[in-house]
């Protein structure tokens, strides 16, 4: 859900049943951290727990760690939401908001949910925060209606989130893999001469305008639509040309999203990175986190999937970058 997405929370079930759609998923034995500037909420980050058993130290580390990336944000205060059995929760919960005190952001609230009730770790008031927990909202709730009627979505599970940019499979793929084949042929024929350079660079960006056009009006793309622009995106001026154009539009997600999901395994690292940017800017940073780790599946070393997954290691918001130059 994005920050400029406008729910009513005047409770902390209010809040906790908004929480998924700002996330994007349902967490599960996670812990998150929401930036607040006033009333507002502004960003949210989300953390597995560590494995159990680790020492104080660790989890101290590691809490510190988180501190510095969410400071980077500069929210006015921060709510931290763990999501598990206490004997996990508690721990991490208390190291996280030790570590945010000292790099001076203020901690709203600490909240424990579990078993469809929360408790809060630092309001002791019974009649805001009952000792017993409160009761969770159900999934049904006029929160998630009106979140769902804006147009957001909380898939159940992060798993969820990294099935929905997973390679399609099947007749699906078998499809591709013949496409695949004449896109290469396509592109072959472009490298005739000496001024192949400049034929492919035309023919990216024709291709990148073609497949936006089309996306923009609600048409699908063939097999070979999706094949041919993955070849052409491993040139690295159309890539560029295409990451230049991204924007926060939700058309562009499902665009890249689709392409992502139908390349072949080693046209993946461009497409992964062009979804991954447009999530990041349209505040969707739990998708941009999954496209980014595919690209750096596919190809380790892929420039711009390094640089994408620095940003997001160090929680640069959107709002801080006017334009992107890579080099």
């Amino acid at each position: 859900m994005r920050s400029d997405c406008s729910l009513p929370l005047g409770t902390p079930a209010e809040f906790l049943a908004a929480l998924p759609y700002l996330l994007g998923y349902h967490p599960h034995d996670a812990v998150a951290l929401i930036g607040l500037r006033g009333h507002d909420l502004e960003f949210g980050a989300c953390f597995d727990l560590p494995p159990p058993g680790l020492g104080a130290e660790v989890l101290r580390a590691g809490a510190a760690e988180i501190a510095v990336t969410i400071a980077r944000q500069e929210p006015q205060a921060v709510v931290i939401v763990g999501y598990g059995p206490p004997q996990r929760i508690t721990p991490m919960t208390m190291h996280l908001v030790e570590a945010l005190r000292v790099v001076e952001v203020r901690v709203s609230d600490a909240i424990r949910v579990s078993d469809g009730r929360w408790w809060s770790y630092l309001c002791s008031e019974p009649r805001c925060c009952p000792p017993d927990g409160g009761l969770c909202l159900p999934p049904d709730s006029v929160i998630a209606a009106r979140a769902t009627y804006l147009g957001h979505v909380a898939l159940p599970s992060r798993a969820d989130l990294v099935t929905q940019v997973a390679a399609v499979e099947g007749q699906a793929r078998q499809a591709m893999v013949a496409a695949t084949e004449r896109a290469r042929g396509r592109f072959a024929g472009l490298l005739t001469d000496e001024r192949a350079g400049r034929r492919i660079k035309q023919a990216g960006r024709l291709a990148v305008r073609e497949v936006e056009k089309r996306y923009r009006a609600g048409a699908a793309l063939t097999d070979d639509d999706v094949a041919w622009i993955g070849v052409l995106l491993v040139d690295r001026a159309t890539e560029d040309y295409a990451l230049d154009r991204c924007g926060a539009d939700d058309w562009r997600i499902s665009l890249w999203t689709d392409v992502l999901r139908r390349v072949e395994p080693v046209y993946v690292p461009a497409p992964a990175c062009l979804l991954g940017f447009t999530a990041w800017r349209a505040g969707l940073g739990a998708l941009a986190r999954v496209a980014v780790n595919r690209a750096l599946l596919a190809e380790p070393g892929h420039q711009l999937a390094r640089m994408l997954d620095e940003l997001l290691d160090h929680g640069i918001s959107p709002g801080t970058v006017t334009r992107w130059a890579p080099e």
